[in-house]
């Protein structure tokens, strides 16, 4: 392949997005078929004919391409939960919904994946800026669910809000953080839906 230079790096606007997206997926194929730790910048950039300079204009190193390719999965587990969500009929199926929404997409990426699902267990242990983005689009949908079941009646009001949702997304951890999600898939779905009524019945006014 033909290496390009920085000299023939595309202007600003669509054509730089789609050089962006070209890097993002060749990088996905590279960190699926190699692991992300085995994967170097120069690697990526054979493999796509494009010199490492010219990767380096787009992203400012490895983490920022593994970050991209993060956020872009974690943003399909928050728009599925949120999909899975609207069809709910309450706050208590809202959050059923979520939570193994969540949880199961979680594991079809640990089996169907794998060394994607290493980088975003990386993304976790060394707290990413997309694994801490995730927790916050995590956080504000229990948030969101939690005013929806006081406002309606299904939750008390007694505990502070902000305790009520940390002491939710705590409860969830071993099902939606892939560094706890690894060690417990055998738990799944079982385990899942036992900690899902226990949160539910904790919300109970």
């Amino acid at each position: 392949m033909t290496t390009v230079s920085i000299a023939e790096a595309p202007n600003r606007g669509p054509a730089e997005h789609a050089v962006r997206d070209q890097i993002i997926e060749a990088a996905n194929e590279c960190f699926a078929r190699y692991g992300f730790q085995k994967t170097t910048v120069s690697d990526l950039a054979k493999s796509i004919g494009f010199s490492k300079a010219y990767i380096y204009r787009f992203f400012e190193s490895k983490q920022a391409i593994g970050e991209a390719i993060c956020q872009s999965r974690l943003d399909i587990i928050i728009g599925s939960a949120r999909s899975a969500m609207a069809e709910a009929t309450g706050a208590n199926d809202r959050f059923r919904r979520m939570f193994r929404t969540v949880t199961n997409l979680g594991v079809e990426l640990f089996f169907d994946d794998r060394k994607i699902y290493e980088v975003a267990a990386l993304a976790a242990s060394e707290d990413w800026n997309s694994a801490r983005s995730y927790t916050q689009m995590l956080m504000s949908i229990i948030e969101d669910i939690v005013k929806e079941g006081r406002e309606s009646g299904e939750f008390e009001r007694k505990t502070p809000l902000d305790e009520t949702c940390r002491s939710i997304f705590y409860a969830m951890m071993p099902f939606t953080n892939p560094l706890h999600l690894e060690r417990n898939l055998a738990l799944v779905p079982d385990g899942q839906n036992e900690v899902a009524s226990l949160i539910l019945r904790s919300l109970a006014p």
